[in-house]
């Protein structure tokens, strides 16, 4: 996707939020389209099963349709979703690295095809949010403190508020799919990404603006300089925890945020240490030397 802003660089804040505005509009059309489809593929297949198959034979059409509504069925309800987890556990619980990474192997194909093309118009549509407010100056804090407490406020009650008749609906189903769809009139998922994006980013501006609090804030400076290696250490530790440990489907959700903290806390002080004598992340610093076929020097000079 980052390849595709090249173009947009010298767009002014308005046509930025402009063009964001439309991918929104998109992707949330697009969102409801499946909705739609899917209430449709759910609304002919119960038709067609009530039919009595030993006065009417189906025709090519009809089987189609029935078998569309079996299938979404079989794999959404809740015994369908239940049983895709336990074939997953099978799969990848005590399995070799091999074995596993064949397993994943599958699930990356699909991930990097059809649901990357499903979901790329709303990583787009943040990267021109994005684009826009480091424009505009909002994101370099150079707005009225009012203004971040605005939106901060509305978009982080907004995006709870989506939140909550979201996960309400869906706790009431015993998490569903099946019915939830049947249910469930319009789908605002990147709406409500983007308000509450908005709203978090906010009030961490105006927190930054609180001299204490930026102090403290700073701790994290090191944590952002070395993105590209927490990004990738964050899945070599886990597999290593989960996999390598054998921890995998051993815990409840609860007891993960403890490994999250760990990592978190790991991490921060990783980066401080590292960042205190090196320029460069390690895989910073091999990303840039693959990019301009150089070394780049790696320690700080004293």
């Amino acid at each position: 996707c980052g390849l595709l802003l090249f173009p947009f660089r010298n767009w002014s804040p308005r046509r930025l939020l402009f063009a964001a505005f439309f991918l929104l509009v998109l992707s949330t059309y697009r969102e409801n389209s499946d909705l739609y489809e899917n209430k449709e593929i759910i609304k002919k297949g119960q038709a067609i099963a009530m039919l009595d198959t030993t006065k009417q034979k189906l025709t090519d059409t009809q089987k189609e349709a029935l078998g569309k509504f079996t299938s979404f069925k079989s794999e959404n309800d809740t015994s369908g979703i239940a049983k895709e987890a336990m074939d997953h556990i099978k799969d990848v619980k005590g399995s070799s690295y091999l074995s596993i990474f064949r397993h994943y192997k599958e699930v990356n194909m699909k991930l990097q095809s059809v649901f990357f093309y499903n979901s790329w118009w709303d990583v787009l549509m943040l990267f021109f949010v994005g684009m826009a407010l480091y424009k505009s100056g909002f994101l370099l804090g150079k707005k009225s403190p009012y203004v971040y407490l605005i939106v901060g406020i509305t978009g982080t009650a907004i995006g709870l508020v989506l939140n909550y008749f979201n996960l309400r609906a869906q706790y009431h189903l015993r998490f569903d799919t099946y019915k939830f769809v049947q249910e469930w009139t319009f789908s605002y998922y990147d709406i409500r990404r983007v308000c509450q994006t908005m709203g978090y980013l906010s009030l961490l501006i105006v927190l930054y603006k609180i001299s204490p609090v930026r102090k403290l804030l700073h701790v994290f400076a090191p944590v952002g300089q070395m993105a590209f290696t927490n990004y990738l250490s964050q899945s070599i530790i886990t597999s290593v925890i989960f996999y390598g440990f054998g921890l995998f489907d051993t815990m409840q959700r609860y007891q993960i945020y403890y490994v999250v903290a760990a990592i978190w806390l790991f991490q921060i002080i990783f980066s401080y240490a590292w960042m205190k004598y090196f320029l460069f992340g390690p895989f910073e610093w091999v990303w840039r030397a693959l990019t301009y076929r150089s070394r780049p020097p790696m320690r700080r000079k004293e």
